[in-house]
C-alpha cells in the first residue's frame, strides 16, 4: 500500500477513502515521454483509469491505482539464499538462526544473512554476496587493494532518487562517463514526474539514443533500470529510495546518490580502493557531499581540492512530535589522515559499501513526509546491524548547491495531510528514540521487524559513547572535536581480527563535552 494511504488509514479508519486522481496518462503518452517523444497528453485516458508503464531498457516500471496500491519491483532475494537458510532452519530448530517467532517468513537472503539482524553475519555469509565480471581490460589500477586473484571486476549498483529533476539524467551520463569501467556499472533511478510536463530522466543529455547514440548513458542503456511513478504520488525521498533499493540485483557493491552531483574520472576505480583501505567488510563510506564550485574542474573531471567533509555534527531540532536527531553542516577540510576516517554517521546524499548493506538496511517504506531524520534512522538501523561508517579521504562525485526553481516534493503535502506525525513517530519508535513520555503515542507497527533494529550491536551503546541523550532529546556538544584522528586512534584497535567490524562491546569510551564554555 502507499504510504500516505497507509497512514491516512491508520489515522482515520476504514472511513478513510483515497481520492480518485486526475486524469492519468495513457500508456502510449508515457512511452512517448520516455523514448523523448514531444506528443503532449490528448483528452482520452486508459480504460482502467491507471498508469501501466513497461520496461525501458531492462527496468520493470511502477503501476499506480484508485485504491492506494502500488505494483513495484520485489527486493532482491536469490534463490540459492532461501535455500541455505530454510536448510538451516530445519536442521537446527530455529536455534542458530535465532528463534525469533517475529522474523518474516519471506525474505531467503536477509535469513541467510544472520536472520534479519538476529546476529552479526559471518565472514563467508559476507562474501557471499556481490556478483562479478570478467575485467577484458588489464590495464587495472594497480594500487587498488583488491583481495580478488582473478583480477575481475566487482559490480556497482548505485540508486538514484529524483523528484522532478532535470540534472537527473546529467548524473546518470556523467556516472557512466568518467568510471574506469563504466562495464561494471548498473543504475536503477526512481523518477518521479510530471507527465507531460517534465523531462524523463531516461532521455540522455543530448536527446534521444536514436538521435545521438554516441552518448555513455545510450551505449550502456541496458544497464539502467527506470522505475518511473507521477510526482503526484510522492511523500518524500525515504519512499522513494525504499523503491530504489529494490531495484538492487546482487552486484557487489552499493551507492546511493542524489539526482544532482557529477562524479570525477575514474571514481569507480578510486572509491573501491578507499574501501579497501578500511579492512573492514562493514564499512560504509558516506559523507555530505561538498558543493561542485572550487572542487572539480566540469570539464575534465579532475579534482582541484584536496578537502573532504567529515560526519561529526548532529543535534536535536523541531518541537513536539517533528523533534527528531538532525545531522547539521559537516566540517571540511584536508584530510591528516590517509585513508577513510572512523565517523558516528550516515548521509542519505552519498553512500558507498557492500551491497550486503542495502539488502540488511533496505529503506523503510512507512514513512511518509520524513526529510530530516531519514539519516539517524538508517545510520542507527545499520550500526545495530554491525555496519561501520567512514568519512572518505577524497570525495569521487560533486553536489550541486543553490539551484533555483526546481520542484519539491512538498508541493504534494495536502494530498496526504496529517500522515507525517505517523512516520516520525514510527521512525523515532523502532530506532528507540522516542522519550518515555511519547511512547503511547500512534505509529504504524508493520513490519517493524523487516525496517527495524538488528540485535548485532545495542544502539544504547551507540548514545553513551557519542553524548546522545534520548530522555532529554540533547546532545553533547563539540563531539567534531573527537571525531577524525582521536577516534581513528582510540576505535580502531578494536575492530575485530575476521574485519566483520568494530566490537564495540570492548569500547568503553564515552564522549562528554569538555569545551562547554565555548561556542
Amino acid at each position: 500500500m502507499h504510504p500516505g494511504t497507509e497512514a491516512l488509514k491508520h489515522l482515520h479508519g476504514d472511513s478513510f477513502t483515497v481520492k480518485k486522481p486526475k486524469r492519468r496518462a495513457t500508456i502510449a503518452e508515457i512511452t512517448g515521454l520516455l523514448y523523448g517523444k514531444k506528443d503532449k497528453f490528448d483528452n482520452h485516458q486508459n480504460t482502467n483509469g491507471n498508469v501501466n508503464i513497461k520496461g525501458i531498457g531492462t527496468g520493470s516500471l511502477s503501476h499506480s491505482s484508485e485504491d492506494g496500491y502500488m505494483r513495484v519491483p520485489k527486493f532482491w532475494d536469490a534463490t540459492p539464499f532461501r535455500i541455505i537458510a530454510e536448510e538451516r532452519e530445519n536442521r537446527s530448530g530455529g536455534g542458530r538462526l535465532g528463534n525469533r517467532d517475529d522474523i518474516p517468513k519471506d525474505g531467503g537472503v536477509r535469513r541467510y544473512l544472520g536472520n534479519y539482524g538476529s546476529r552479526l553475519m559471518t565472514p563467508a555469509e559476507a562474501k557471499s554476496i556481490g556478483s562479478r565480471i570478467p575485467n577484458t581490460n588489464q590495464s587495472r589500477d594497480n594500487n587498488n587493494n583488491n583481495t580478488n586473484n582473478n583480477n575481475d571486476l566487482e559490480t556497482i549498483f548505485i540508486a538514484i532518487a529524483s523528484y522532478r529533476d532535470w540534472q537527473c539524467s546529467f548524473t546518470v551520463e556523467s556516472a557512466f562517463s568518467r568510471a574506469k569501467h563504466p562495464e561494471r556499472i548498473r543504475i536503477g533511478v526512481v523518477d518521479q514526474i510530471r507527465f507531460g510536463e517534465d523531462k524523463s530522466c531516461s532521455i540522455p543529455p543530448g536527446g534521444p539514443c536514436d538521435q545521438n547514440p554516441d552518448q555513455a548513458t545510450c551505449r550502456h542503456r541496458s544497464q539502467i533500470d527506470y522505475l518511473t511513478i507521477e510526482a503526484e504520488l510522492s511523500v518524500g525521498p525515504v519512499f522513494a529510495r525504499h523503491l530504489g533499493h529494490r531495484l538492487y540485483r546482487g552486484e557487489y557493491f552499493a551507492v546511493q546518490s542524489d539526482a544532482h552531483v557529477v562524479f570525477v574520472k575514474d571514481w569507480d576505480e578510486d572509491i573501491i580502493r578507499q574501501w579497501y583501505q578500511a579492512h573492514n567488510e562493514m564499512a560504509i563510506l558516506s559523507t555530505y557531499l561538498s558543493g561542485v564550485e572550487d572542487h572539480i574542474d566540469l570539464e575534465t573531471g579532475q579534482r582541484i581540492s584536496k578537502s573532504r567533509p567529515i560526519m561529526c555534527s548532529s543535534d536535536y531540532e523541531g518541537v513536539g512530535d517533528a523533534k527528531h536527531l538532525r545531522h547539521g553542516q559537516q566540517p571540511e577540510g584536508v584530510p591528516m589522515i590517509h585513508e577513510p576516517v572512523l565517523d558516528p554517521f550516515w548521509a542519505a546524499g552519498f553512500s558507498f559499501g557492500r551491497g550486503h548493506f542495502v539488502v540488511n538496511v533496505p529503506y523503510d517504506q512507512h514513512l511518509p513526509w520524513i526529510f530530516q531524520g531519514e539519516e539517524i534512522s538508517l545510520g542507527l538501523r545499520g550500526f545495530s546491524y554491525g555496519y561501520d561508517f567512514y568519512s572518505p579521504e577524497k570525495s569521487v562525485c560533486y553536489h550541486y548547491y543553490g539551484r533555483q526553481g526546481v520542484p519539491m516534493f512538498w508541493e504534494n503535502v495536502n494530498t496526504y495531510r496529517g500522515s507525517g506525525s505517523l512516520g516520525m513517530n514510527r521512525l523515532n519508535a523502532i530506532i528507540g528514540m522516542l522519550p518515555a513520555r511519547d511512547r503511547d503515542k500512534p505509529w504504524i507497527r508493520t513490519d517493524a521487524v523487516k525496517y527495524g533494529l538488528g540485535k548485532a550491536r545495542d544502539v544504547k551503546r551507540f548514545f553513551e559513547v557519542f553524548g546522545i541523550h534520548v530522555e532529554s532529546q540533547t546532545v553533547e556538544k563539540h563531539l567534531c572535536r573527537f571525531v577524525g584522528r582521536p577516534m581513528q586512534m582510540e576505535f580502531k584497535p578494536y575492530m575485530r581480527q575476521n574485519g566483520m567490524g568494530l566490537d564495540y562491546n570492548r569500547i568503553t569510551y564515552r564522549f562528554v563535552d569538555k569545551w562547554k564554555n565555548e561556542k
